[in-house]
């Protein structure tokens, strides 16, 4: 049952994902003219539009194929001519979802970087990068319209795809880079960005790095590893703990190298390699969409590595880690989307049941029957009562965690996005209201697939806010601004359209004290 649950925990992901899979639409042609910029490797031609330019589909590193497929990524090749940034390039290999059809191009390491039109070498902007989020297995850089957060906040942002699933995270001995692949690959893009963004109008020497869900807790790797050093100056981690754990499937954590060769061992099974001679070379002749349908649903960076030699939550709770200023948070109904999609696939939830479905997520009957005395489920609220325990136990406990052991080294804003009417991602009626569920903050950021964002006025206004705390962050270290009501360190910002004010004025407090008292 706990795995079967944590199938249909992904599989609600891959569904919220198709919020943000059409197409962008096309611009009128009187808004969009050719911008060419000069990069190290070569000429790049993007696209300059109302206010902004993008430049899309520019490679960070080589395709990693053939021999580099399971290798560290290498420097792109030069090319001659100009190149066309004018669209996207392939998402890298994924399952449908996000991206519809799914992918299996591995020639996928490209970065996307979108400008304000004033932005240039001699008047550079505070730079974004940001890392999607999609559970180490799905997701894509292009996915991330950023037009808004960079025409209002001005700033540079720079999207990215980086090797997913068992590409981006198998875990062999004697493999170098073994189980961080992907998060290699977020280092060559930030790289790439120190080196080239000041061509585009970016201060390299004032990088943020950001990212929501896998992408939030790649930045808490990022802080805790050692080659990352110098490569970004401030971060914001949305809806990614950096102190998650496997036994909280819901969100990204990361594995113990032994574990994640053992996983490793398992695909290789799957894939007829497991025997062979020289598996490595069997592994590269595998074809992607074999090795898509055969690689776990669950998937971890590994630690103990030399890209990641601890955990980044221990490395964090022992104050091992790149001191710069961090924004974090979480949403205030993080499990209520995962409840709604598990009830709808037909796994009743209701007072007689309610003990089974804990104890499937906590076999240890020590704390299943403390969390069901703690988290009572009546006739009419079973949906919203198991949302709390997964939103609880996975995301905002261990977002305050968070922000605890970060606040005795380096200066913490923490947020709690709380809007109760946020646009639903998913289509259809769920079985109960969702309020602010797992990435509902991302429209009020971003346009998702390029869509103009769904909001009301007064929604409108939040994202406003939002932006103007997002991007203030990246510029001063610190969010707060004249136009917007004051977020001090020491209290936790609830961001909802009718008040943006410490947690406690409108919403009951999670019960993370009993978390932290189960353990």
């Amino acid at each position: 049952m706990h795995r079967l649950s944590t199938a249909l925990g992904c599989a609600l992901t891959a569904v919220l994902a198709t919020a943000w899979s059409a197409a962008p639409p096309t611009e009128p042609a009187r808004q969009a003219a050719a911008t060419t910029v000069r990069t190290h490797d070569g000429l790049v031609r993007g696209v300059a539009r109302d206010g902004y330019r993008t430049f899309e589909g520019i490679p960070y590193a080589a395709p990693p194929v053939g021999r580099l497929r399971w290798a560290p990524p290498h420097r792109a090749a030069p090319w001659s001519g100009v190149r066309d940034a004018t669209r996207p390039a392939s998402a890298c290999p994924q399952l449908a979802g996000e991206v519809p059809g799914g992918s299996t191009d591995e020639n996928c390491l490209h970065l996307n970087v979108t400008t304000p039109e004033g932005a240039r070498p001699a008047r550079p902007r505070p730079v974004i990068v940001w890392l999607h989020g999609g559970g180490f297995t799905t997701g894509a850089g292009s996915s991330y319209d950023a037009h808004r957060m960079v025409t209002r906040g001005d700033v540079v942002v720079v999207t990215l795809n980086y090797r997913l699933g068992a590409l981006g995270f198998l875990a062999h001995s004697g493999l170098p880079g073994s189980g961080t692949f992907g998060l290699a690959d977020q280092q060559a893009a930030l790289r790439w960005v120190r080196t080239e963004i000041g061509a585009f109008g970016g201060d390299a020497h004032h990088v943020t790095l950001a990212g929501e869900s896998a992408g939030g807790y790649s930045v808490c790797a990022q802080l805790a590893s050692p080659a990352a050093t110098g490569l970004f100056d401030q971060a914001i981690i949305e809806s990614g703990p950096c102190t998650g754990s496997p036994d909280r499937p819901f969100a990204p954590s990361s594995a113990p190298l032994p574990t994640a060769r053992a996983a490793g061992a398992g695909l290789l099974a799957k894939v007829g390699c497991g025997a062979a001679r020289d598996v490595m070379a069997c592994l590269r002749r595998v074809d992607v969409s074999r090795l898509l349908a055969a690689q776990d649903s669950d998937q971890h960076p590994a630690y103990a590595t030399a890209l990641l030699p601890a955990d980044p939550a221990a490395a964090i709770a022992a104050g091992r880690f790149h001191h710069v200023p961090v924004l974090i948070g979480n949403n205030h109904d993080e499990g209520n989307g995962w409840a709604a999609g598990i009830i709808q696939a037909g796994h009743r939830v209701a007072p007689g049941t309610w003990p089974d479905v804990v104890a499937a997520f906590f076999p240890s009957p020590g704390q299943a029957k403390a969390i069901v005395h703690e988290y009572p489920v009546h006739r009419t609220d079973a949906g919203p009562v198991f949302g709390a325990v997964i939103g609880d136990a996975d995301f905002a406990c261990p977002t305050a965690h968070t922000d605890g052991l970060l606040a005795a080294h380096v200066p913490v804003w923490r947020y709690e996005f709380a809007d109760e009417h946020a646009p639903p991602l998913t289509p259809g009626t769920p079985p109960f209201p969702l309020g602010a569920p797992h990435a509902s903050e991302l429209p009020y950021l971003f346009d998702l697939g390029g869509r103009p964002r769904d909001l009301t006025t007064a929604q409108y206004r939040l994202a406003d806010t939002m932006i103007d705390y997002w991007t203030r962050f990246a510029r001063t270290s610190d969010p707060n601004n004249p136009s917007s009501p004051h977020w001090s360190r020491r209290t936790v910002l609830s961001l909802a359209p009718d008040h943006i004010a410490p947690t406690g004025t409108a919403y009951p407090r999670h019960h993370c004290a009993f978390w932290n008292t189960l353990g």
